[in-house]
Parts: structure tokens; C-alpha cells; sequence
């Protein structure tokens, strides 16, 4: 029965076995410490975090700076494992690279606010956030439909739990439900285009699928049945219309540390998944996806840019916002191929995975600022509570003025070149009525951010208390700022990296 089993090669999935490890030990260490603010978790958690960060950082670090970049190609060598189902490239190592940081970012970031609420303050929340990143890992090295399923659930399935954690919240409660019963039937689209697919090819590798398709001899109108199941789940999860509905109630309704995981981290995810899927399965049925994708791109920039308008709610404004902003992130991937031409597919792949970087390092900036204003009983999400907060702290104002400015895209900062690039794949590529249509639609969503601005230097404040905070969290969010500002006057840090890892894998 096991004479044709072959070992797997277990080291390309080392940091996965590490991190599943760690997540269980902190589950049982949390149980025997008895600490009020759970300091042992939160140091654990914080320590899985930065271990991987090193671990996955420190060979492209030495292959730059001390082999003068000589060495690079032996760390990025692709390796296939656990029978192809599993994929160790360049692109799963800088997207979990990111991933590991702003996940570690995201952790410091919600201490205080989980810490001053009984409810939440529990070891769960960590290891639920640890069991979420693993999810995610999973995700962005799948080659292999089950892997994508396994690694999408396991996300799914821990961020359910998070923003239910709140369980005297009525309103976390509710968007918790919406949530699960949404993603559910999200699940159910994709597993059903899933299995059209493998109907029409006859494997779920997503390697294979690409050489099946090339072979040529597959059954065209089952093959576009399931692309269209398979893009109706990928766009649930990218949170872009019209399978947007959940993304403001939950951004809303869950308590403001989960929304910022939810926001932030599983976006690189999905990133991935669209890349592994569209790109490395499906590339042949470029021409069909692309006419999806353009459709879900102008309608997620409009009825995202609209709509926050008339938001008072901060975090239901920027549940919008995140919605035209991976409508605007989907330009990238539209224009990869056109009419079976190639030329132009790094520059836009690469294009779209800087926009997504630069988006959770603006989001985790954003909502950084608004736990920094909450205080036990309080939740600063109402867009009054910002009222002259240049007099309360012009530091911490400044800081936000840089986010919003970033996100509208104003020049030079990382959201400016992140939609510059986007847009310059897109009028390479000869869609220059879709370029016209992203700019005018980013200038009305410069309208609501600039609005944040406008209350914060201009209105009277409500509420004179000086703002208060942990050192650590001071820290890390002016950090953040300044990285929205200083990685605006040097983009092409992050667009050479974005632009070799995909060089490097696809």
C-alpha cells in the first residue's frame, strides 16, 4: 500500500511547521500562566513572529549586502513538495515576509486595545491570530486546489472567532453571523467552480491545470462555468463588488483590533491566490477572466469611492475605501496579457503586488491611529472624535494627515507611485478608457480623506484630553507614518523586490 509513498521534503514548509508548533504551545503555556494582561501570550506571539521574520528575511539579506547579490538565486530557487501540492518561491517568500511584519505590527498595535477589555483579553485572541497567519502562509504557497481550500478555511474559520470574541457586543455578534454565512457561501462558489475545473482538466494541481490547457482538447464551456464560480469566490474574498456586502458591517461590527487584521494581512493572501490561480492555472483563459475582472475593478471603484462619501463612521469609511482600493489593485492584473501578448505581464503583475504592500502599510497606519485614540469604553470610530486632534496632538495628526494623503494617492507618497505604477500597466497596455476611469474615480475618493484632514485641522475639538499611550505603540505608528513618507521618495525599494520575486516565480 505505501510502496510508491515518497517522503516529502519537509524544510520548504519549515516556517508553517514552526508556526503551527508555537501557536499550540502558546495555546497550553496560556492555560498554566496566570497573568491578568496575558503579557507571557503577547511576548510568545510576538517572538513566532519575529523568528519568522528573520528566518525568512535573513538569506535574501545576506545574498544583497554580503554577497553582493551573487547568492540571490540559490535562495530563490522554486521548490515543489508534498507532491506539488506545496510551492517555496521568491513570490511566497516576499509576500510572507510582509505578511510576518504586518501581522507582528498588527499584534503591538492591538495590545492595549484587547488588554483594556475583559471580554477579549484572552490567549485565544493570539492564537487565533497565529492559526490566521498560518492559514494565510498556506495560502500563498499553494499549488494545489485542496491546499488553497485547506489554507483559505483555516483563515476563514479563525476570523470568525475573532470577531465574535466580543460576545457582549450585539453588534460584533451580528457581524460575526454575516460573516460566517457569507463566507460559506463564498466557499461554496469556489469549491464548485474548483470542481468544474477539475471536471474539465481532470487535476486539481494548479501547475497542471496550466499544462492541461495548453495541451489544448478541454472542454471549453465547463472550463468557463467554473472559471466564473472561481472568480465569484476570489472576489468574495478580495471583498470587491458585488461581493462586497460583508465588508463594512464586519469592518463595523467587530471590535477595532480584529478589523485591522481583517483589513490589513489576509489581503497579500488573497493576493496570492489570484496570482496561483488566474495567472499560473489559467493564463490561457486570460481573455475571459480579464473581462470579469475589468467589470469587478469599475464597479468596486465606484460604488467603493461613492459610498464612503457618505460615511460618518471611520471604520465603515474605510471599509469602502478598501473596497476601491482592491478594485484599483485588479487594474494591475487585468493587464498582464492582452489579446495573448506578454510583454507587458511582469511590469503589471508587479505592479498589483506593490499596490497590495503599499495598501496594508496605509491600513495598518490607519487603523493604528484609531486604537490609539480608543480607550476602554470608548471606540473612536466616528469621524467627530477627530475634531481637532492637530491640537490635541499635532504629532500623531500629522501622522494621520500622511496616511490619508497617502491613500488618495497624493504626490509623493507609497499610495501616489503604488497608483502610478498601476496605472502605467494599464495605459501600456492600451486601456487607456480604463486609465481615465481609475483617476477620475480616485479623485472623487480624495474627497472623504481629505475630509479626515479637514476635521483634524480645522474643527474645534470635542474633547481636550491629551492622548496617551505605551511607548511601543507610539513608536511603531509614527514608524509607520514615516514609512508611508520615506518609501514614497524611494519606491523602487519595494517595486524591485515585488518586480524579482515575480520574475523569479512566475
Amino acid at each position: 500500500m505505501f510502496d510508491n509513498f515518497v517522503v516529502p521534503d519537509l524544510l520548504p514548509a519549515a516556517p508553517e511547521l514552526f508556526l503551527a508548533f508555537m501557536a499550540l504551545a502558546i495555546l497550553m503555556v496560556d492555560v498554566f500562566v496566570k497573568d491578568a494582561r496575558r503579557t507571557v501570550t503577547y511576548g510568545l506571539t510576538q517572538v513566532t513572529l519575529l523568528t519568522l521574520v528573520v528566518w525568512r528575511g535573513a538569506p535574501y539579506v545576506s545574498a544583497i549586502f554580503f554577497d553582493n547579490g551573487q547568492g540571490l538565486e540559490a535562495v530563490s530557487q522554486t521548490v515543489y513538495t508534498f507532491s506539488n501540492m506545496y510551492v517555496h518561491d521568491a513570490m511566497a517568500d516576499v509576500l510572507k515576509l510582509m505578511l510576518y511584519i504586518a501581522v507582528s505590527v498588527v499584534m503591538l498595535y492591538s495590545r492595549g486595545y484587547v488588554a483594556d477589555r475583559e471580554t477579549m483579553n484572552k490567549g485565544e485572541y493570539y492564537v487565533l491570530a497565529l492559526f490566521a497567519t498560518l492559514g494565510m502562509m498556506v495560502m500563498i504557497s499553494a499549488n494545489h486546489f485542496l491546499t488553497v481550500y485547506i489554507g483559505l478555511e483555516l483563515l476563514s474559520l479563525s476570523l470568525y472567532a475573532m470577531v465574535a470574541m466580543n460576545r457582549d457586543s450585539v453588534v460584533s455578534t451580528e457581524a460575526a453571523m454575516k460573516y460566517f454565512v457569507l463566507g460559506a457561501l463564498a466557499s461554496g462558489l469556489l469549491l464548485y467552480g474548483m470542481s468544474m475545473i477539475y471536471g474539465a482538466t481532470g487535476t486539481l494541481e494548479i501547475t497542471g491545470i496550466g499544462e492541461r490547457l495548453m495541451a489544448g482538447g478541454v472542454n471549453k464551456t465547463v472550463l468557463v462555468f467554473g472559471l466564473v464560480f472561481l472568480v465569484g469566490g476570489l472576489a468574495f474574498k478580495l471583498g470587491v463588488v458585488p461581493f462586497h456586502m460583508w465588508i463594512p458591517d464586519v469592518y463595523h461590527g467587530a471590535p477595532t483590533s480584529v478589523t485591522l487584521f481583517i483589513g490589513s494581512a489576509p489581503k497579500l493572501a488573497a493576493f496570492a491566490i489570484v496570482m496561483r490561480l488566474l495567472v499560473n492555472g489559467l493564463i490561457t483563459m486570460a481573455q475571459d477572466w480579464q473581462q470579469m475582472l475589468i467589470i469587478l475593478s469599475v464597479l468596486s471603484m465606484a460604488i467603493g469611492n461613492l459610498a464612503a462619501i457618505a460615511q460618518t463612521n471611520l471604520k465603515r469609511m474605510l471599509a469602502y475605501s478598501a473596497i476601491s482600493h482592491m478594485g484599483f489593485m485588479l487594474l494591475g492584473i487585468v493587464t498582464g496579457v492582452v489579446g495573448g501578448d506578454a510583454r507587458y505581464a511582469l511590469n503589471a503583475y508587479s505592479s498589483s503586488m506593490f499596490y497590495v504592500i503599499a495598501y496594508v502599510l496605509m491600513t495598518a497606519g490607519s487603523f493604528g491611529i484609531i486604537l490609539l485614540m480608543a480607550r476602554a469604553g470608548f471606540e473612536a470610530e466616528n469621524l467627530d472624535d477627530y475634531k481637532g486632534l492637530n491640537k490635541r496632538s499635532p504629532w500623531f495628526a500629522g501622522v494621520m494627515l500622511m496616511l490619508m494623503f497617502s491613500m488618495a494617492g497624493v504626490p509623493f507618497f507609497i499610495g501616489f507611485f503604488a497608483k502610478f505604477s498601476v496605472l502605467q500597466a494599464v495605459v501600456a497596455a492600451g486601456y487607456i478608457w480604463l486609465a481615465i476611469v481609475a483617476v477620475l474615480f480616485s479623485l472623487i475618493g480624495a474627497f472623504y480623506y481629505l475630509r479626515v484632514v479637514k476635521i483634524m485641522y480645522f474643527d474645534e475639538p470635542v474633547d481636550e484630553t491629551p492622548i496617551t499611550a505605551p511607548f511601543g505603540m507610539r513608536a511603531m505608528i509614527s514608524a509607520n507614518g514615516l514609512a508611508v513618507a520615506l518609501l514614497g521618495l524611494k519606491p523602487q525599494i519595494i517595486m524591485s523586490l515585488c518586480a524579482y520575486a515575480l520574475l523569479r516565480s512566475l
